[in-house]
């Protein structure tokens, strides 16, 4: 159960006590004050009295020392643990389960959408809102006060499904899906913020990573380099998104410059079978396709149409820019059981072919066949490896009769029935709290503790030039936040870089660690821990 305390504010964190140690076994609830400045102040904590308490903020701490925010008269923030979906945050990742634990992760494949739906459409105001492509990994945030008050606008998001429209140059790749949103004559008057994901592994610096948008005569000028200084735009390279800033709509994409041989395209590798099989014959079809969302929600809905069915969890490839092609093998079929059709067991898949797989879902056909009719259950592996790379091992064990089979596909992110969300809701910080760090960290300071430091401990490093542009640099920082953390449960990365803000500042201004010591000490003592 939840021990509900008041708490005291005692000047030396934001959030939370700064030397106050979590208790990890146990999830409490502490009902206090979110100490930042107020308005009128132009000097970031210099004294406690110079903060009001805000009474309607609950902060939760868990066991893993989350902390979460919400304002006790609308609907609390309070997030859901997204584990074991996709996609999730930026970690698009899969693991090999053991068949008999599938089941509580799986969704059938009936309820994805076709590839004529890949567009949504939803009514903003003054207050704004989020559009999410269910399933896609694209959305886009309107921030609060981007439309003026008073209108109301219906934006759209669609996704090419067709040929790429891009042309790729030289060596240049397409590492994104075409997102469009319109309408294109709209007017913001804050830059709203617009996530694509992408196929590239960018833990190394291997690529030149473009941005680019289509002109109104069909063609694709770059907007910028993601590592660009730029005041018109900003772009944010997450593992498996992009976070773009931008004040005017249109069709936008990202593509690649491989720099070495050791760039890297993360693919996503899935197996296939038929839902029945009426004779002898089986038909194992494997995939290889760029790893993104869209990319697999397009060979999910033509496995869909032709009676397919996943038959194992899908896996990641990590595939070098270094010219090597691709085997597919099956091995150990059962013997006196099954056999494969001869010069079928292995495959070879050129690398041009495999390093362009956005053009078309990339897959391979194996051909099986029963010795009887009564053998019923399939046991098999494919592996897929690219010479002098990465191997990845998908094992396949499942029943060829449909009533017997059990449902594995990839599980579609929770927010997939709400593709608009408008007002409030749609962000993860409360509107109030959101004022309040504006407040706090917009004016300049002469201990540093201003917006650039808010944006540092939020991991934006570079360009900063396009955010003292805005004429609200934290507002900006804080739309990157909500973009980023969209699937997050909770607000646990800025609460935390709020409260080292907090310990620096305190630092700053030479508190001695007895006076915290004893600060913290009376704290628990008045609150009964």
């Amino acid at each position: 159960t939840e021990l509900m305390i008041q708490a005291k504010y005692f000047g030396n964190s934001l959030l939370l006590n700064s030397a106050m140690q979590p208790d990890l076994t146990v999830s409490r609830t502490y009902s206090g004050p979110i100490c930042l400045q107020d308005p009128l102040d132009k000097e970031l904590m210099t004294e406690s009295s110079l903060f009001n308490p805000l009474s309607d903020i609950k902060v939760k701490v868990q066991s893993s020392f989350m902390v979460s925010l919400g304002v006790s008269e609308r609907a609390e923030y309070h997030g859901k643990n997204h584990s074991r979906t996709f996609p999730h945050g930026n970690n698009h990742s899969f693991s090999t389960m053991h068949p008999r634990n599938k089941t509580p992760y799986i969704q059938n494949l009936s309820s994805l959408p076709t590839r004529t739906e890949l567009r949504t459409t939803g009514v903003f105001g003054h207050l704004g809102g989020r559009l999410v492509m269910p399933n896609t990994g694209v959305s886009l945030l309107i921030p609060h006060g981007a439309i003026p008050e008073e209108n109301s606008w219906e934006i759209y998001m669609s996704i090419n499904q067709g040929e790429p429209s891009v042309q790729s140059d030289g060596s240049e790749v397409l590492l994104s899906p075409e997102v469009t949103c319109g309408p294109p004559d709209m007017i913001v008057t804050t830059p709203f913020a617009l996530t694509i994901p992408h196929c590239a592994d960018v833990s190394s610096e291997h690529w030149n990573i473009h941005l680019k948008k289509r002109t109104q005569q069909g063609k694709w000028e770059e907007v910028m380099s993601v590592e660009d200084e730029s005041t018109s735009c900003y772009c944010l390279l997450d593992p498996f998104a992009c976070h773009v800033l931008l004040d005017s709509f249109g069709t936008y994409a990202l593509t690649g410059e491989p720099i070495t041989d050791c760039a890297v395209k993360q693919l996503k590798v899935a197996v296939f079978g038929c839902m029945s099989c009426n004779s002898l014959d089986y038909n194992l079809r494997v995939y290889c396709v760029d790893n993104t969302p869209c990319a697999f929600q397009e060979v999910v809905s033509d496995e869909r149409h032709q009676g397919g069915q996943l038959l194992e969890e899908p896996k990641l490839l990590h595939f070098k820019g270094n010219t090597f092609s691709l085997q597919i093998s099956v091995l150990d079929i059962p013997p006196f059981l099954w056999r494969i059709k001869p010069f079928t067991a292995c495959q070879e898949v050129p690398f041009s072919r495999v390093w362009c797989s956005n053009r078309q879902p990339l897959h391979c056909a194996f051909s099986l066949e029963r010795y009887t009719p009564t053998t019923t259950q399939l046991s098999c592996k494919i592996c897929i490896r690219q010479l002098k790379g990465h191997e990845q091992i998908l094992q396949v064990q499942t029943s060829i009769l449909e009533s017997e089979r059990e449902t594995i596909t990839f599980f579609a992110q929770e927010d997939s029935t709400f593709p608009a969300q408008t007002g409030p809701k749609a962000f993860k910080i409360p509107y109030s709290i959101r004022q309040r760090i504006c407040a706090t960290f917009d004016t300049p300071n002469a201990k540093g503790k201003d917006w650039q430091m808010l944006a540092q401990k939020n991991s934006i490093n570079r360009n900063l030039s396009y955010f003292a542009t805005q004429s609200s640099p934290s507002a900006v920082i804080l739309n990157l936040w909500e973009a980023r953390h969209q699937h997050d449960g909770d607000l646990d990365s800025l609460a935390c870089a709020l409260e080292e803000i907090g310990r620096t500042h305190t630092k700053l201004s030479n508190i001695s660690e007895s006076q915290l010591d004893e600060a913290d000490f009376n704290y628990s003592r008045q609150n009964g821990l």
